[in-house]
């Protein structure tokens, strides 16, 4: 598989081999009076609510086609993840449905809801002070235990996973004129920006990020993949602290721009969200949203613009308490 690009084939090939594990998530067209004064009345913005995808975000679709790739000798031995949450219940939930078991290793920081959602799924969680200490405990137990790491966001059939879902988005709504798209380490804009770019090249494809957590902005600018010292901002999902080499170069080869929103502006449009689309979502889901709010809102001005709300992995007191 070319790291150059995923081609089309490619894409639908790893749809069919999902078809069975994952749901056709819905898209919604917002409007009336209050999506006009938050949008411009022109503009016509367009929900792909992978949200009511299985586990409650997109992470899925990149863990199964990862999982769905190993030997059986490599499922024998079993997978471990490092995740503050949504990827750790996607690697739960494709471990429990094809036949393996996994080792989860969150930051002590996350959320109690999702770390049960990881033993409903039947898999072992513990925690870790840091990230850095969280891979260092997957390090180890794929030395010691023959465990194979499915990581939260770099790899090919990663960004394949995602590129199935933008492929999906496409065929839904052929007429957008551009997608906003979440970041965090990239997985996600890596795969949605080439299945956009490959169905219709003159969509363009934005991605974005808390500032917070801007280590795609940094990588981006320095030519290379870069860290960041300290993630702060409340969108865990997309406080990824280094970028890494696939992802990277995917989002520079197919990303127009990259654009920054604040954590009042992810509060803002939960808060948007759940009054004019009925959804409660997390911080990241709500980043698209906040984008076209803020610093797109007047180049996307007139246009039909797809939102990926990519996930919804939030206790009821957690929300209540930001959107308060």
């Amino acid at each position: 598989m070319p790291q150059s690009g995923l081609d089309l084939e490619d894409i639908r090939r790893a749809r069919a081999d999902l078809a069975d594990a994952i749901i056709t998530t819905p898209v919604l067209e917002l409007a009336g009076p209050g999506v006009e004064d938050a949008f411009g009345p022109a503009t016509r913005p367009v929900l792909k609510l992978e949200l009511f995808q299985r586990t409650g975000s997109f992470k899925p679709r990149g863990a199964l086609l990862n999982v769905l790739a190993l030997s059986p000798g490599e499922r024998a031995r079993g997978i471990c993840a490092v995740s503050g949450g949504n990827h750790a219940i996607a690697t739960a939930y494709a471990a429990r449905r094809l036949g393996t078991h996994a080792r989860i290793v969150m930051l002590a920081t996350a959320n109690p809801f999702r770390a049960a959602q990881c033993r409903a799924w039947g898999a072992d969680v513990e925690f870790a002070p840091t990230i850095h200490d969280a891979f260092a405990r997957a390090d180890e137990l794929s030395q010691v235990e023959g465990r194979t790491l499915i990581h939260p966001f770099e790899g090919l059939r990663t960004a394949l996973g995602s590129a199935t879902l933008g492929l999906e988005f496409m065929e839904q709504v052929p007429d957008l004129d551009a997608v906003v798209v979440p970041v965090g380490g990239g997985g996600l804009a890596a795969g949605v920006s080439v299945a956009v770019k490959r169905v219709n090249p003159d969509c363009r494809v934005y991605g974005v990020e808390p500032e917070g957590a801007d280590t795609m902005h940094r990588s981006l600018a320095a030519g290379r993949p870069v860290g960041i010292d300290r993630v702060t901002t409340i969108a865990d999902s997309l406080g990824a602290p280094y970028a890494m080499p696939v992802s990277f170069e995917l989002c520079r080869a197919h990303l127009d721009e990259l654009v920054l929103v604040t954590d009042a502006a992810l509060v803002a449009s939960m808060r948007f969200l759940l009054e004019h689309g009925k959804l409660a979502v997390e911080p990241a889901g709500a980043a698209s949203t906040a984008a076209l709010r803020g610093p797109l809102k007047e180049r996307l001005a007139g246009l039909k613009v797809g939102l990926i709300v990519c996930g919804s992995n939030i206790d009821a007191a957690s929300f209540a308490r930001l959107i308060a």
